[in-house]
């Protein structure tokens, strides 16, 4: 079976999110992507408390400076488009009000026919947790879950009701219903998270980072899910953070998804040779607008599909 291939819409300064984000994903579904990503970040701060990921001195992008509200975004997409599915990668968790967030993804999931997937992770900036979250950074594994068990009850039969540390519901009648269970997919980046992930969720958001890191880092999802009983199957989306050149790019240490159409291709080979079952290929970061943006991401699906991919 051909890997399911998924894009990242235009949220970047770079592009007129009115006018640009319609027209990428009405092109990106008639080409042939089977879903349209968004992924979250709300301030860039200056100087910045940690460096990009928390890496010590690792600048922020300068595409930073601006993203588009995720759903928004999602909406405008939805409206343009009737089958790709819609999914984050990903929401962090902390920075929403847990019952607010369902309903909002309830409400798109209504509005789209039943298309979204909700990635949902935990972050790593302390200076968007500062200017934006429910509860300290200590707390967003304790905040994920209470996410996790609102999003259960608020789209699950009336009458609602919860009540956790953030967040109390009265017995109540919370509408709309999505139109199906809505999958949620979560990062696991330590022991704890994967159980998260094996225990709670539906698929995995892992970033691809190398072919042998992600087939090393899924046999560990596939192992502990056995380990721990699990009976229905992970689903996977990895994430591919492509940087986008016009030449090939040179030098052994190239790193994943650098490089030209061909060099983008060659790494979705390898990475679709591990088994996962759907790559989201985020090209936006480095395309200079909306336009080149829909030529590339046009190509590298051709070209996938004639690679086997």
């Amino acid at each position: 079976m051909p890997v399911s291939l998924g894009l990242g819409l235009p949220q970047m300064k770079q592009y007129d999110i009115g006018r640009d984000v319609a027209a990428v994903a009405r092109a990106a579904e008639e080409v042939g992507y089977e879903s349209l990503w968004v992924f979250e970040r709300i301030i860039f701060p200056e100087p910045a408390t940690q460096g990009l990921y928390g890496a010590p001195g690792l600048p922020w992008p300068e595409q930073y400076r601006s993203v588009a509200d995720p759903l928004i975004t999602l909406a405008l997409a939805a409206g343009a488009t009737s089958r790709a599915r819609l999914g984050t990668s990903v929401l962090v968790a902390p920075l929403h009000v847990p019952f607010q967030l369902a309903r909002a993804l309830a409400s798109l999931d209504v509005a789209s026919g039943g298309r979204v997937i909700a990635g949902i992770g935990t972050g790593w900036s302390l200076d968007e947790y500062a200017a934006a979250s429910v509860a300290p950074f200590e707390k967003r594994g304790a905040v994920l879950d209470e996410l996790l068990d609102v999003c259960a009850a608020v789209w699950g039969p009336d009458p609602v009701s919860y009540e956790g540390e953030l967040t109390t519901i009265a017995p109540s009648e919370v509408g709309p219903k999505p139109v199906r269970p809505i999958p949620v997919y979560l990062p696991a980046n330590s022991p704890r998270a994967t159980r998260r992930l094996v225990d709670r969720a539906d698929g995995w958001m892992p970033v691809a980072m190398g072919a042998a890191q992600l087939t090393e880092q899924w046999k560990r999802v596939q192992d502990l899910a056995a380990e721990r009983g699990r009976e229905r199957p992970v689903g996977v989306c990895a994430r591919a953070n492509a940087r986008y050149s016009a030449e090939p790019v040179r030098g052994a240490d190239r790193a994943p998804f650098h490089g030209d159409v061909a060099q983008i291709v060659e790494d979705l080979v390898a990475h679709a040779a591990t088994g996962v079952p759907e790559i989201l290929l985020d090209l936006q970061g480095t395309t200079r607008d909306a336009s080149e943006l829909i030529d590339v991401a046009a190509e590298v699906y051709g070209a996938a599909r004639a690679a086997g991919v």
